[in-house]
Parts: structure tokens; C-alpha cells; sequence
């Protein structure tokens, strides 16, 4: 077989000559339009395991590289004179140059046919080739001359960054940071040698424009980069080496996707067919694996296009993979300036755990002193007798022992202080009677509260007949209602330690349905009601249009939520959530996706957040000024044209200032034409937001079910609360199996229950 390489870069080199040693009969060769020696990066980055991954595909080329790399296992994050350490890592860096002269001699040891200075400009000038190899980077010529084909997804981020080199010797990976009159600045550094390391200098585009580096040359750019971060640098220098960029050195990180990476004979490799943020390291590591399983399908001997399926099959998922985490890891840095609210312990935590592949108990594993300095630093805020100076991380940040989990540690609204972090989030139980909760809603709520939940919520109650979803919703409208809540509120604070939330909703245009077992989004078959709305848009192609609100229905409808806070007093609640979220009404007035009203209420966000702030202020003022109150919102509608994040932002601060103690941030549910990105921890990002750019509390919900994820959004400061669904639905007492797995001896336990827990724990030790 005859196989063109286009480019010559690491995935192609590494490709070529994996090919050739597997199937020596094979005529291979690779076209790389640049000369053999030209320089052009830094140093590249390879994690431990993807050197087993090396080792394993070619023992000569592994031996090569660990013979000339530079090993670390520390990230340092110095942020405001502060230098914070976490070890365990086990990355090693090396010289790019360096990298492609190995690949280059392992090449041609094997009998790859290298030709420098060889340019291809489209497949035209290939001619003869069973195989095409595209390993022609970002910019791929083959891929845009076959995106009929490949569907490429180019997207191209604000930020800017320029990569450099200097002569700052570094033990571990460090993350500068910088703060002046321009803006926020970081560095993303590593030492590839003995003598030089890589230096990214990074920052969003209005700090800079502000700074003037949009209209600096490279040599310009060096000075204002050492200048800024002289301090770290001390005597050494800064250096480029990209010639070519001379006269403008910044870029944009564009991220790369194709829906397919092969057509016919022609495959895509390395950046011509994704590309991962520079902030985790790991464009030339997915480069290099693509090669590995690219050369092991090609080599069975298989047909060309089962090969290519097989490969594309593989890679796909992982790139995927790592792409998620990538865009996790590059949009905190994009968004830099909101973290740098947080503590420098809670900023390095925030950073650590930023891609989310980094768990708390996984940095534990990496390094057991960092996490334990975390979780001393993190509980000794919430007590607030305590005013200690803090010191080195790995020394401890305090004079105490106190080992408590940060999902562990109290918390505080107003008057209203829960014992841990975990939330039984409001879950539809569609089980009521004529509105009345009964003993199912007593067993239901009465057990995950005897589990450990610190806050129990309660499935939406609305607050009229007309406002339920299903017959089988609950209300608070009816003075049966409050006697039979009071029942379950008794119950609560009587045999645990939890407060309980009373959820207040009206389902607006998706009421008047069956029980969802019965079939989703299906119109009650008798006992109908005429659903009401912003606007004459229904919510579902099988559910009728909502009746356009009047201005006396809006008033009716905000004495109806009144009603039932004053209900909810009288229930003895702890404290009211108010649901606009999930498309009911409050949420259809708020999203552009179902309000289009052309009055006061409708239009900007000022005038469709009007009417929801409205019925909260109303709430607001019948509800006890030391109970706290929360709202529930749909950050995002996962669509064009719906809520945009930075609108999010305004809405929570709207309910913020009118009162609100902590913002429940969800998201979507408000179209059927939603594309939502499912995922682990998928709605934590908006939580994170809200918070941090925001300024305020708040409750992250979705997809989250171990422990270890609830103590790393605590403690990197994503969230205040943690709402638990599912989970809690499969074990009522969730919470307390979490302390008991974490070793955790401060957790109340009913004790009635002390037996059980005693065998537990004695059983979880021995498994450990």
C-alpha cells in the first residue's frame, strides 16, 4: 500500500513511522512544507500514562523521549503573593524541536520516505495514494477542501494568548497570575530542559486591548510580558522563536471538531481533526494516541474502510472526552477574573478541579497534605470564633485538627443554619389527591430527612387547582393543605436534625397533563383545565396553547402565591423556594423562548423579568424577614435565540436584590426543541457562574451523585449547596452512607439507627 502523510508534525511523523515498523512492505511518506530543522513552540507535554501508551507502541521512540525530557510531578499556583503547591501529578515536558528530531530519525530508521520543504496544497497534488493521511494541523488544507465531507466545527474563543519561551528554571507546572490597571493576566509555564521552559502569556481581549498588546510586535510583546511579570521572573528573559508571527504575535485557540475524520481513502489526524485547550496539555498527546490506533487498524490488513470506521469509531469518544474537559479547563481561564474573588486557597482549588476529570478524593490519592490543608482551611471559615493566620498549604492552614469534609461544614441563611451541604432536591412525586399531600409525601420527605439531607425541599406545590401540572401535584391552596403539610413539617423537626423548603410553583402552560407514566407531555383527558401563559405558545406539539394573561390574571395569580406563603407560615416551614424555572410560568415569562408579549411584560429582560420579581417581592413581604427564601431558575434554555449565560447573571441578581438568600440555578426543560449538553456535573458551570460573577449563594443541581463530587463543588466554591435528586430517590439516606464512606465521624445519626451504623462503619473500614 502507498501512504501519503500530509505534514510532518508529531501526528504525522508518529504515524508514518508506526506504519512502516508495523508493515514493512508498505511505501510510506511523509510531505512537511517546513525544513527538517525549523523551530517553531516550546516544549510539549506528555502525562505519565500516555508514556506507557508510548512505550507500548514503540519501545525506540519511548526510550528516546524519557531519555530527553525534564519530570515533574507539582502544579504551583501563585496568585497574589501567595505560592500554593498540590503534588502527584506525574507530567514530563519536552523541547517540540526535540520531539520532532527523535520522530524524524525513528523515521527514517524504519524507512519512511521524509521530504522537507514539500508542499501540498490540495489532494490534486498527492497523486497515486491508498491512503492519505491529513496531519496538516488547524488550518488543514485537506480538511477544508472535503468539509462537504468532514462537517468541521470551528470555533475560534476571545481570548488571546502568545506562546513564549524563557529561561526561568521551574520544578513544577505554575500558573502565574497578574492583576494591574489593564486587567487580569496568566502565564501557563513548564520546564522542557535543563535550561528552558515554555511561558504562555493569556488574557481576555478587553484587558488586552486595555494594556496596548494588540498593537505590539513580538519584540513589544516580550517587554510588556517581562514587565508584567518581573516579579516571578526575576533576572531571566523572555523569548519567541515564531518568526513567522513577528509582527503580531497573539492568537485566538480555536477548538476543532469534524463529524466524520474519514472520506473514501482520506483520514483526518492530530489538530486537522480536533484540538484541545493549551491549559491541560494535551494537543499532542491526542495527536499521538490518533497515530497509535490510526496504524493499528491500518496494519490488521483489514478492508481500508472497516480500518477507517474502526479508527474513527475509537478516537471519536475520546477526543470528545477530552474535549469537554478542555473546555471546562479553557473557559475558567477565559473567565479568570471571576475566580479571582476567591480566597488563594479556594482560587488554587477552583483551578485544580477546573476540567473536572480532578476529583477532591483524586487529588487526595495525588496528595493526601494538600487536601487535608484544604479541608482545614475550608472548615475553619465556617466557624466564625475563629480568626486564625493562615500559612503555607502543605504546612496547614491552621493550629487545629479539624478533618471535616467541606460537604460537612455548616451553613447559613439568615436565621436558618443547616448541618451539612446536601439538599433533597424538589423532585415531582405526582402522588396527591385533590391537591392534599398524604403518607406517601410524610414517608418520602420524613425518611431522606432521617438520611442526613441538611435541607429537604418539597416537589413544586402550587398554588392553585389550575396551576397543578398533573391531578397528582400537590397545592397549598386549601386550608386541608396546610394541616396535612404541618403533619410532615412536624415530622421533620421533631425526629431530625434537616429543615425543610416548601417549593411554591404554578406549571403555567405545561399543566392540565397526565402523570407522566401515563405518557409524556399528554393533555389530561377530562377534567381539563384552559392553561394560562405569557403568550399564545404552547409548550409541546400534543399540548393546546396557553391563554394570553391579563393584567387581573397576573394580579390573581400573585395573590395566589401570597396565599400560599401565608399557609406556608402557618405549616411552620423554614423556608420558601420560588420555582421559575423549567418552563412553568414564572420561567415562560423570564425566557424570550415562550414570552413575546409586546407590553411591559415582555420584550427586554428588564420587562420579562418584571412580572416573577413582582410575585417574589410579594411573597417576600408576607414571609418572615429571619426565614430565608431561594429561587429556582433556568440558567440556560439550550437553544438559540433563548436565555443567554450573562443574562442568567442579571436575573439572579435581580432576585438577589429584591430579597432572595440563594439562587437554585438549573437549566432548560423550557422547550421540546432544546439540545441540552448531558453530562456529569452538566449544570454545575452555571451554578459556578451565577456565584462567582454574581456575587451570591447558591444551590448546583444536576447529574451529581458521589460524595467526591458534592465536596469539590463545595470546596472549590462553585456552590454553596448541593441538591441530590435521583440518587436520594434509590437511598433515602444518601447523606449518611457519604459520611460513613468518608470516614466521617461528626454526622448526626438518628439514634434509633446507631446499631446500623455501627456495623457500616465497621464494615467499610475493614474494606478499606
Amino acid at each position: 500500500m502507498r501512504v501519503v502523510v500530509i505534514g510532518g508534525g508529531p501526528a504525522g511523523l508518529y504515524t508514518a513511522l508506526l506504519l512502516k515498523q508495523a508493515r514493512p512492505e508498505h511505501d510510506v511518506v511523509v510531505h512537511e512544507r517546513n525544513r527538517a530543522d525549523d523551530t517553531f513552540g516550546w516544549g510539549v507535554v506528555f502525562s505519565d500514562q500516555t508514556l506507557e501508551n508510548f512505550r507500548a507502541a514503540d519501545e525506540p521512540t519511548f526510550t528516546a523521549i524519557t531519555e530527553n525530557f525534564a519530570h515533574w510531578d507539582d502544579i504551583d499556583v501563585v496568585v497574589r503573593g501567595r505560592r500554593i503547591t498540590s503534588g502527584g501529578y506525574g507530567f514530563s515536558g519536552i523541547a517540540r524541536q526535540k520531539l520532532l528530531t527523535l520522530l524524524q530519525q525513528r523515521a527514517t530508521d524504519v524507512g519512511v520516505d521524509l521530504r522537507f520543504s514539500s508542499t501540498i496544497r490540495s489532494l490534486a497534488d498527492v497523486g497515486d495514494a491508498d491512503l492519505i493521511v491529513a496531519a496538516d494541523g488547524v488550518n488543514s488544507g485537506i480538511r477544508a477542501e472535503l468539509a462537504h465531507a468532514f462537517q468541521p466545527d470551528l470555533d475560534t474563543r476571545s481570548a488571546r494568548f502568545t506562546w513564549l519561551g524563557t529561561t526561568l528554571p521551574l520544578d513544577a507546572f505554575t500558573f502565574f497570575f497578574v492583576e494591574n490597571e489593564h486587567g487580569v493576566f496568566q502565564a501557563h509555564c513548564y520546564r522542557f530542559d535543563d535550561r528552558t521552559s515554555t511561558f504562555i502569556v493569556e488574557c481576555d481581549e478587553r484587558s488586552w486591548r486595555a494594556a496596548g498588546l494588540d498593537r505590539k510586535d513580538a519584540d513589544q510583546t516580550i517587554a510588556a510580558c517581562e514587565a508584567m511579570f518581573a516579579e516571578s521572573l526575576g533576572e531571566h528573559r523572555l523569548m519567541s522563536n515564531a518568526a513567522h508571527r513577528s509582527a503580531s504575535p497573539w492568537t485566538n485557540f480555536v477548538r476543532v471538531k469534524n463529524a466524520r475524520w474519514f472520506h473514501d481513502n482520506v483520514v483526518l489526524i492530530g489538530d486537522a481533526a480536533h484540538t484541545a485547550h493549551f491549559s491541560i496539555g494535551s494537543g499532542t498527546k491526542l495527536a499521538m494516541e490518533d497515530a497509535i490506533a490510526l496504524a493499528r487498524h491500518v496494519a490488521n490488513g483489514d478492508d481500508l474502510g472497516d480500518a477507517l470506521q474502526r479508527y474513527q469509531d475509537e478516537r471519536i469518544m475520546e477526543s470528545l472526552r477530552l474535549q469537554n474537559a478542555a473546555r471546562n479547563s479553557m473557559e475558567w481561564f477565559e473567565h479568570v477574573k471571576r475566580y479571582l474573588g476567591l480566597p488563594p486557597e479556594q482560587f488554587a482549588y477552583s483551578l485544580l478541579t477546573r476540567s473536572q476529570r480532578v476529583s477532591h478524593e483524586n487529588l487526595r490519592l495525588r496528595d493526601a497534605t494538600y487536601v487535608a490543608g484544604v479541608e482545614r482551611w475550608f472548615a475553619s471559615r465556617v466557624e466564625k470564633s475563629r480568626s486564625l493566620p493562615s500559612t503555607s498549604l502543605r504546612a496547614g492552614f491552621f493550629a487545629r485538627d479539624d478533618d471535616t469534609p467541606p460537604m460537612f461544614t455548616p451553613f447559613q441563611l439568615r436565621e436558618m443554619t443547616l448541618e451539612n451541604r446536601v439538599v433533597l432536591a424538589p423532585m415531582d412525586m405526582y402522588s396527591a389527591r385533590d391537591g392534599t399531600p398524604n403518607d406517601f409525601h410524610l414517608v418520602h420527605l420524613g425518611a431522606r430527612a432521617l438520611g442526613g439531607a441538611a435541607l429537604v425541599m418539597t416537589e413544586m406545590v402550587c398554588v392553585a387547582p389550575e396551576a397543578r401540572i398533573t391531578l397528582g401535584c400537590t397545592g397549598m391552596y386549601a386550608r386541608e393543605h396546610v394541616e396535612h403539610w404541618r403533619r410532615v413539617v412536624a415530622f421533620v423537626h421533631e425526629w431530625s436534625r434537616a429543615k425543610i423548603c416548601l417549593q411554591l410553583g404554578h406549571s403555567g402552560r405545561k399543566g392540565a397533563t397526565r402523570l407522566p407514566w401515563e405518557g409524556a407531555d399528554l393533555p389530561l383527558e377530562s377534567e381539563r383545565w384552559e392553561t394560562i401563559g405569557p403568550s399564545a405558545i404552547p409548550y409541546a406539539s400534543r399540548l393546546a396553547a396557553p391563554r394570553v394573561m391579563t393584567r387581573a390574571e397576573m394580579s390573581q395569580t400573585c395573590s395566589d402565591f401570597v396565599r400560599a406563603v401565608q399557609m406556608a407560615v402557618e405549616a411552620e416551614f423554614d423556608m420558601i423556594e420560588l420555582h421559575c424555572a423549567h418552563g412553568y410560568l414564572l420561567s415562560s415569562f423570564l425566557t424570550p423562548v415562550s414570552n413575546q408579549r409586546d407590553d411591559e411584560y415582555g420584550g427586554s429582560l428588564d420587562n420579562r423579568m418584571r412580572y416573577p420579581l413582582e410575585v417574589f417581592s410579594a411573597m417576600r413581604d408576607v414571609w418572615p424577614v429571619e426565614r430565608p427564601m431561594s429561587v429556582r431558575i433556568s440558567a440556560t434554555d439550550w437553544m438559540d435565540g433563548g436565555i443567554t449565560p450573562e443574562e442568567s447573571v442579571a436575573i439572579a441578581t435581580a432576585f438577589t436584590t429584591a430579597g432572595a438568600d440563594i439562587i437554585h440555578v438549573s437549566t432548560g426543560q423550557t422547550s421540546t426543541d432544546a439540545k441540552p449538553v448531558f453530562g456529569r456535573l452538566f449544570q454545575t458551570p452555571y451554578s459556578d457562574r451565577i456565584r462567582n460573577e454574581g456575587a451570591m449563594p447558591t444551590i448546583a443541581v444536576g447529574n451529581v451523585t458521589e460524595a467526591d463530587q458534592v465536596n469539590g463543588i463545595i470546596a472549590a466554591g462553585r456552590a454553596d449547596l448541593v441538591a441530590i435528586g435521583r440518587p436520594h430517590l434509590s437511598d433515602p439516606h444518601w447523606t449518611l452512607h457519604a459520611a460513613a464512606s468518608l470516614g466521617f465521624k461528626g454526622m448526626h445519626w438518628p439514634p434509633q439507627y446507631h446499631l446500623g451504623r455501627v456495623q457500616l462503619e465497621r464494615e467499610l473500614e475493614r474494606g478499606r
